[in-house]
């Protein structure tokens, strides 16, 4: 198939994306304001409590089964090397343009974490949809391509909260020190356990199971250091946010695509629950275009504020646009020599995808909650996905003329 000829598949659901996203944008404006500030606030609750899990758990529960899972092992290491490299390469950019102490937590989390979730599941279908699409029959390409980028979704959700969210509080709480703010109150509060240990009499000690009677002064500061080391590090992960509505419908979709006496139950035309499924797939199904328009609706605010360098906007451009794109290449396809990718070249051009997708919208949400860097977080998107529009459908023709 001809260069031409796969830049048009490659442009139909990029396409899609920005007619969608135009939408938004549109929507929000203040003469129009369908999706003011209220309306975005109350649609982000119910794709993230409601329409997102839904969609989370019947994609996997519907598409991933054990045998599955084995050979897509690849996929979270892939995801998670995305997540390590844009690390480095956002390191070695706070380094060279001098970010401000309260950007690096932003510039870091747009380097590191893409987005894996909606777009996936809007490109992916789309491509497979097209007449002349390299990946063969349509019906079996869409719902492979399905179970691709839902687990992709998934995994990508786990990583965002986990680790994305822990760096971006380091560096917040840094900002944070640096500023002289005081120490947390956990910190505090174990400290002052500790001395009440200390000053403590033997029979205060010796009711207390597996503390010695006596204890020295060496130990203790040991000890104190120990335990205010162990609660600086816990201070910084919110099991909440960890284990947010998607990442719940995740592990729940794992079961019941995993547990055959389960799938059984729920999976498939003649299964006694089919109805919990196919409700939850009917609720998943406003996910795509809710999170695309209020993708659109929040790149408004990147038409009205500033504050962040063009060098830094450049610098996130490059690595997500250039840099990161060049790296997966070798990645994926230096794991295909060595036998850990199969050649399914639907699942090659996925893993290909991961590394060349624009920042995840969610890292807006974490800059919002540690109220570090909001306004700059939606220029650097605005200008992203701007330039996504052309980088993506590139990098997708360009990948599906290297597998052929």
């Amino acid at each position: 198939m001809g260069f031409l000829d796969l830049f048009v598949v490659a442009l139909m659901p990029v396409l899609k994306v920005l007619l969608i996203t135009g939408l938004g944008l549109f929507l929000a404006l203040d003469r129009i304001d369908l999706l003011g500030a209220n309306a975005r606030h109350y649609m982000n609750n119910l794709v993230f409590y409601l329409f997102s899990p839904a969609l989370v758990v019947s994609q996997l529960g519907e598409t991933i089964t054990l045998q599955s899972l084995r050979t897509l092992w690849f996929m979270p290491v892939n995801i998670l090397l995305t997540f390590i490299i844009g690390s480095i390469l956002a390191w070695i950019l706070i380094k060279i343009t001098k970010t401000p102490p309260h950007l690096q937590g932003l510039v870091t989390g747009c380097c590191s974490a893409g987005n894996l979730g909606n777009l996936l599941l809007i490109i992916v279908p789309a491509v497979c949809m097209e007449s002349n699409s390299p990946f063969g029959d349509s019906t079996i390409c869409s719902i492979n391509g399905t179970t691709y980028a839902s687990l992709s979704m998934a995994v990508g959700a786990i990583y965002i909260w986990t680790y994305v969210y822990i760096i971006m509080r380091i560096y917040a709480d840094k900002t944070a020190e640096d500023t002289g703010s005081n120490q947390s109150i956990s910190d505090s509060e174990s400290y002052k356990a500790l001395l009440s240990r200390k000053n403590s009499g033997p029979s205060d000690r010796s009711k207390e199971a597996g503390l010695p009677l006596t204890i020295s002064e060496e130990e203790l500061t040991i000890m104190e250091k120990i335990l205010q080391s162990v609660n600086k590090f816990t201070a910084k992960i919110n099991l909440k946010m960890v284990f947010a509505p998607a990442t719940i419908a995740a592990i729940c979709g794992f079961i019941i695509g995993i547990v055959s006496p389960i799938r059984k139950l729920m999976i498939g035309d003649s299964a006694p629950l089919r109805v919990i499924d196919s409700s939850a797939s009917l609720l998943g199904e406003a996910t795509i275009p809710c999170m695309t328009l209020i993708v659109g609706s929040n790149l408004l605010k990147g038409l009205r504020k500033s504050g962040v360098s063009v060098s830094v906007i450049t610098g996130i451009l490059a690595v997500r646009n250039i840099f990161l794109p060049v790296i997966g290449i070798g990645i994926v396809k230096g794991a295909h020599h060595f036998g850990m990718v199969e050649s399914d070249s639907l699942y090659q051009f996925i893993l290909l995808l991961q590394f060349a997708l624009p920042p995840a919208m969610t890292v807006g949400v974490i800059a919002q909650l540690f109220e570090a860097g909001e306004g700059e977080c939606s220029v650097i998107m605005l200008w992203s996905y701007a330039l996504s529009s052309l980088s993506l459908t590139l990098w997708s023709t360009f990948y599906m003329w290297l597998l052929q």
